[in-house]
């Protein structure tokens, strides 16, 4: 006979597999910063070293086929520049450029041009349902 099984408990498994996952995840980051640290403690990290690897890995993606082309140099040193405050735990650092990536979010948001919305009087819809062979007071009509 087969196993019936109700919607809640299976999203509480779900949830608890995601939340698990989710723990490894920031245990695995934690690992990685850790065993990088040590590396760059002991000088055999170098920025640059940080730098031919993000080219390197976005070359890789390239040829995969995962993304069409390899970011400008500006925005690899970045990248790098970005691994690197979190290797060295520069907080300052890193609230830093994160301010600076919120301003930026911000001005290009301010920038883009917000749809325009026009309200047009009732004598004009009510023209339009005339028009359409709609009944008076029948009920509104969105035009898009």
């Amino acid at each position: 006979m087969p196993m019936q099984i109700g919607l809640d408990e299976l999203l509480s498994m779900l949830l608890a597999r995601v939340d698990g996952l989710s723990l490894d995840s920031e245990n695995q980051k934690s690992r990685f910063n850790i065993m990088f640290r040590v590396l760059y403690k002991k000088g055999l990290l170098t920025d640059a070293d940080v730098a031919d690897s993000v080219k390197e890995e976005h070359r890789i993606m390239k040829d995969l086929g995962i993304i069409d082309k390899i970011p400008p140099q500006e925005a690899i040193e970045a990248a790098a520049k970005g691994i690197m405050l979190w290797i060295k735990g520069d907080a300052a650092g890193i609230k830093k450029m994160m301010e600076d990536y919120e301003r930026q979010v911000t001005e290009l948001a301010a920038k883009q041009q917000k749809p325009k919305i026009d309200v047009a009087p009732a004598a004009v819809l009510s023209q339009l349902d005339r028009i359409g062979g709609g009944q008076q007071n029948s009920g509104k009509k969105l035009i898009f």
